[in-house]
């Protein structure tokens, strides 16, 4: 009981720590930058994400992303790109980063606990070379944000479901960030009508106009937010940096559609859940922490906030256990 309600404060101060005031963070330097993984001549690229206030949700959308209300987002970076198997298999396989780096693994990356090595092929035959890592859980992905950590010194971790739906819009307010016109979605977008049922190689359509690329499409991507069909109606009609977090490990939001869906389910609005269907036919009790067997279709992208939260709170962040999952 004493652990459970440790879990329930820590999750309950989160909306209240982890986006501390950027007021008082200088912004000289808050410009587009690639990060480099040192020793292994891998990098990826964050664009910077100003803060603003936006109205979040939809009126004619689905009954979860009502009622439109406003939202105000502290300053953060975006990953421009969804995470590749590039960089994703680093974490992944310790032999494999080892090799690939230069010099021995530091203590505190040789120790890290990494995700176990898939019985299946979690490409689903799609290929890995600049395509979107896939098929992860959250508890995984959120440890491959401390993976990069230990790596580089930066603090990174997954967007919120209202920063994902800020950066997505770019200050737009229509169904898309180009318009209202689905007919225009391929140009932005890999989806079930162009895509040929498979992942693609980032960046290859447009992005939006903040830079970022296949925030729609390709593959859906993480948030940090329990998924909950009421969640904007319990908000109110105004939010500061607002997140929704649960003890519960179903159902969790993801965002921006898949190469498998219509353009219905590519909005900038558009909610989605983590089910425990999509680990059917794992055969492990429990089932595994790490790894969705049937969902390809599921990726993720990095945020950075301006503001980055002192050592106690991140090693919180990085160190929840994860839940046993029958």
């Amino acid at each position: 009981m004493l652990k459970l309600l440790k879990r329930t404060l820590f999750l309950g101060s989160i909306s209240s720590v982890l986006f501390l005031a950027s007021a008082y963070q200088s912004i000289e330097n808050f410009e587009p930058y690639s990060q480099e993984i040192p020793g292994t001549g891998i990098s990826f690229d964050m664009v910077p994400i100003p803060e603003g206030s936006f109205k979040m949700g939809s009126s004619d959308g689905a009954s979860d992303e009502a009622p439109v209300h406003e939202v105000k987002i502290d300053p953060f970076w975006m990953a421009s790109h969804e995470t590749t198997w590039d960089l994703y298999e680093l974490f992944l396989d310790k032999s494999f980063e080892a090799s690939s780096s230069e010099g021995p693994l530091t203590p505190e990356i040789d120790g890290l606990t990494r995700p176990s090595i898939p019985y299946l092929d979690m490409t689903f035959g799609m290929g890995k070379e600049h395509k979107p890592a896939i098929a992860m859980t959250q508890y995984g992905a959120i440890q491959f944000c401390r993976w990069l950590y230990l790596k580089t010194g930066v603090f990174f971790r997954l967007p919120t479901e209202a920063e994902w739906e800020y950066a997505a819009r770019a200050g737009t307010k229509t169904k898309y960030f180009f318009g209202d016109d689905p007919s225009q979605l391929g140009e932005f977008a890999w989806y079930k009508d162009n895509s040929e049922g498979t992942t693609h190689k980032i960046g290859q359509k447009k992005p939006n106009p903040w830079g970022l690329y296949d925030i729609l499409g390709n593959v859906n991507e993480w948030t940090m937010d329990h998924y909950d069909a009421n969640t904007y109606s319990k908000r109110g009609a105004k939010a500061d940096n607002p997140i929704h977090l649960s003890e519960e490990l179903y159902p969790k939001v993801i965002r921006g559609g898949s190469y498998d869906d219509s353009p219905e389910e590519l909005t900038s609005t558009k909610r989605a859940a983590s089910t425990p269907e999509w680990k059917r036919i794992d055969p492990q009790i429990p089932k595994s922490q790490w790894w969705f067997p049937e969902a390809p279709f599921l990726g993720m992208r990095v945020v950075r906030p301006l503001t980055s939260p002192d050592p106690e709170f991140i090693e919180k962040y990085y160190g929840t256990a994860p839940m046993e999952d029958y």
